[in-house]
């Protein structure tokens, strides 16, 4: 229960309490990081199935849920989106990158990564609210767990923190590979709920997009932060609700 408390604390606004940080509570806490997305998705996916029933379109529905998401992450996964982009864009060494993140400004790169993934997310959810009805809940829920994935691959064994402190500190490595791909995998079984083919598709590019984007901050920074990490949750999301939003 620590653990769950510390995930719904890290990737949500809700006022769970943690009475125990550190890295033992921080390794459940990435482990259970698709199932808080699983929360957030009924609550997104309950939002445009209210704003669909009254009459809104599936563009307004769309837009609502990604700001709504946002709110519901205190836009912490943009802000670090929007800070590995800067770092990563600004092609300094890895001492000079990590001191463009922890500026509190943003710079160009990171404002075009931020307007791209939020205009992708709407195209996509556009896409996936134009379908029945039964099936846009799943479809939500399905993404947003797929992003909450993100953590978890960010966590694998064998990829360091970058830097001696700071979330990346905390839960880096914590998290072997062997239950990295066991939680994949139990996450895109669940996803074929929602759709047989494009649900275990989405979690599994979705883990893939995680990866490669962790393995080139590994490679350019030395390792994750908790920007990395917030980046890799974001581009997961958006290519899970790009690979739902496809034409059956």
């Amino acid at each position: 229960m620590g653990g769950l408390r510390l995930a719904l604390t890290l990737f949500t606004i809700a006022p769970a309490g943690v009475a125990r940080f550190d890295r033992p509570t921080a390794r459940t806490a990435m482990a259970l990081a698709p199932l808080v997305g699983v929360m957030l998705g009924g609550v997104l996916g309950g939002l445009a199935l209210g704003l669909r029933a009254g009459g809104a379109s599936p563009l307004m529905a769309a837009a609502a849920t990604v700001a709504l998401s946002a709110v519901c992450t205190r836009a912490l996964h943009l802000d670090g989106l929007a800070d590995t982009a800067d770092g990563l864009g600004s092609y300094q060494g890895a001492d000079k990158a990590l001191e463009i993140m922890k500026k509190s400004d943003i710079g160009p790169f990171g404002v075009v990564a931020i307007v791209a993934v939020l205009l992708l997310d709407v195209a996509a959810l556009t896409s996936v609210y134009a379908r029945p009805w039964p099936e846009v809940l799943a479809l939500v829920v399905a993404g947003t767990a797929a992003g909450r994935l993100g953590a978890t691959v960010a966590c694998r064994a064998g990829l360091p923190a970058a830097r001696p402190d700071g979330l990346g500190a905390l839960v880096a490595q914590t998290l072997p590979r062997a239950a990295v791909a066991a939680i994949t995998l139990l996450v895109a079984a669940a996803a074929a709920l929602a759709d047989p083919v494009r649900g275990p598709l989405a979690v599994l590019l979705a883990a893939a997009a995680a990866w490669a984007v962790t393995g080139h901050a590994h490679r350019r920074l030395g390792g994750v932060t908790g920007d990395v990490i917030g980046a890799a949750v974001e581009l997961a999301t958006m290519t899970a609700w790009l690979v739902l939003a496809t034409a059956p």
